[in-house]
């Protein structure tokens, strides 16, 4: 029986299709001491439940200033954000961030108070309950033996784990990524790409990611947006499984495709033929 002959199924086909994020024709802006900068001009995308969505572009194109928007911490001058269909106006633990730097934790818990405590200070869980949760994810991003140490006897890319599996502890509807490996060596940056990956295969959470690393994106996002040079503005959204593929129209791995719509100084025919196919 197919969806045109049950109501119901429709009803469900329709669902499963509708975005958990919304961006509307978002632009932004932010105030320096001498300037009024505009860091995107009518950004627009959709991401659905289970969605990997890269952000991707160059420095300054106002990728962690959409972040930023999504959590909730700046509004939109023009346009809007959407969670489930209702416009974000202030920051919820249905949106858990994830910065670059290491020293997100809090120095003087240990890993496993760290993450009980976002739990128990948004009062998501508590007591029990929320070590146990803690520790679930601690042992998720395979730091259970390390439940019991301080962030100062940690490496970079175990601080950075913490705080993946504090954020995923909430349960949240969207993982906030902002270049969450960026600082860390190649080696281990691979790892963690890799550890996330298979984090994602477990729970199948949704995550907005920002990066400017064209193989970091092609390898983590399973739909990349990228933007135009400041202020950002939609390039195209391209699809990716994680393999940088060849493709057979062009012969160029997806990788080189999205360096020549990058670079290029305007959104020539092909960025424009990717976005209209997308």
């Amino acid at each position: 029986m197919n969806a045109d002959s049950n109501p119901d199924a429709a009803v469900g086909t329709a669902a499963a299709l509708k975005p958990l994020l919304e961006a509307a024709g978002v632009t932004l802006q932010y105030k320096t001491r001498e300037h009024l900068v505009t860091a995107t001009y009518r950004v627009s995308f959709d991401v659905y439940p289970g969605d990997r969505f890269v952000l991707l572009g160059p420095s300054g194109c106002g990728k962690s200033t959409l972040l930023k928007a999504a959590g909730g911490y700046l509004a939109p001058v023009e346009g809007e954000m959407r969670l489930k269909g209702q416009r974000i106006t202030r920051p919820g633990p249905d949106r858990m961030m994830v910065f670059q730097e290491f020293d997100q934790l809090l120095p003087w818990k240990t890993v496993l108070q760290n993450v009980v405590f976002a739990l128990e200070a948004s009062g998501r869980l508590s007591g029990a309950a929320a070590h146990e949760r803690a520790m679930h994810y601690i042992d998720k991003v395979h730091l259970g033996k390390f439940a019991d140490r301080h962030p100062h006897t940690l490496s970079g890319g175990m601080k950075q784990r913490v705080a993946i599996a504090r954020g995923m502890a909430m349960e949240p509807d969207v993982l906030l990524m902002d270049e969450p490996f960026a600082a860390l060596d190649a080696l281990t940056r691979r790892q963690m790409q890799d550890e996330l990956m298979q984090l994602w295969e477990d729970t199948h959470f949704t995550v907005l990611f920002v990066t400017h690393s064209i193989p970091e994106a092609v390898r983590i996002g399973n739909r990349i947006l990228l933007l135009s040079p400041h202020p950002g503005q939609v390039k195209a959204e391209l699809e990716s499984d994680g393999t940088d593929p060849v493709d057979a129209a062009s012969g160029r791995r997806l990788s080189d495709r999205i360096h020549g719509m990058l670079f290029s100084e305007a959104a020539g025919p092909e960025a424009q033929g990717e976005a209209a196919h997308a």
